[in-house]
């Protein structure tokens, strides 16, 4: 019997409880590093540039370590699958591909969270938030192609394929009539090449499509380092500003 993993991304803004509450410290330590901690924790308007700069800051470095716990969650997955290929143990991989979707969904869900915040009025940062968006797109890709290549491979191709006797008649193993056996022709050789060729053409695109899903989220990802180096320069440089002001007579060493 061959086992199809399903493996989804959340696309709503609900979030899953499914995971432990211990991992989810990406979008919401980001989130309360926005809050003002001197009155009413919704009151972020009123922070000042470097504050924002700063919770921005956060979000994205929570941004990475969502995208680092989906790079383990992709490991676990790719090594609990070739042990099932070579042991054929359905329940363990049944298992795994469950708490890989849940891991996926979880993480999805704060990345959602995550572009609902940078685009709101106090931040302005619509531009961040594509940004996540595009990466949210591409790991969307890159996972149903997995599941594509995984079920690709269960299959094997054409010409290999394991002969199945379910439907052979036989009384005994000295009386058996196979009804996979064929008149070897031209015709039927024909049939079997096409029918590895599709198979291949498949696999090549499914890999191919994975290829250049990783590269545009690696690419994103350098954006993301890129951006999170001028928030924090940017949130640095307002606290020396503000100190200059409170303390104007200060001599400052630059």
């Amino acid at each position: 019997m061959m086992i199809i993993c399903v493996l989804e991304i959340v696309t709503h803004s609900g979030r899953n409880h499914s995971g432990p509450e211990a991992k989810r410290n990406g979008a919401h330590m980001a989130e309360v590093h926005l809050k003002s901690t001197a009155g009413d924790a919704m009151e972020v308007e009123t922070s000042s540039a470097g504050e924002n700069a700063a919770g921005v800051a956060g979000l994205l470095r929570g941004f990475l370590a969502v995208q680092q716990r989906r790079a383990v969650a992709y490991s676990n997955l790719g090594r609990g699958f070739s042990e099932y290929m070579a042991t054929g143990g359905e329940i363990a991989y049944q298992q795994l591909c469950g708490n890989v979707t849940a891991e996926f969904n979880d993480c999805s869900t704060e990345i959602i969270e995550m572009v609902s915040l940078l685009s709101k009025p106090h931040l302005c940062r619509g531009d961040l938030a594509n940004l996540l968006k595009d990466v949210q797109a591409h790991e969307r890709d890159k996972l149903q192609l997995t599941a594509r290549i995984q079920v690709l491979k269960k299959a094997g191709r054409p010409s290999e394929r394991l002969v199945n006797h379910d439907h052979c008649r036989s009384s005994s193993m000295a009386q058996h009539v196979c009804a996979n056996l064929k008149e070897i022709t031209e015709a039927s050789g024909t049939e079997d090449a096409e029918a590895d060729a599709e198979y291949d053409a498949a696999l090549k695109e499914a890999i191919q499509g994975i290829q250049e899903a990783v590269t545009s989220i690696n690419e994103h990802m350098e954006e993301v380092r890129y951006e999170i180096d001028a928030l924090e320069a940017e949130a640095v440089g307002s606290s020396l500003n503000e100190v200059e002001e409170a303390f104007p007579d200060t001599v400052s060493i630059k």
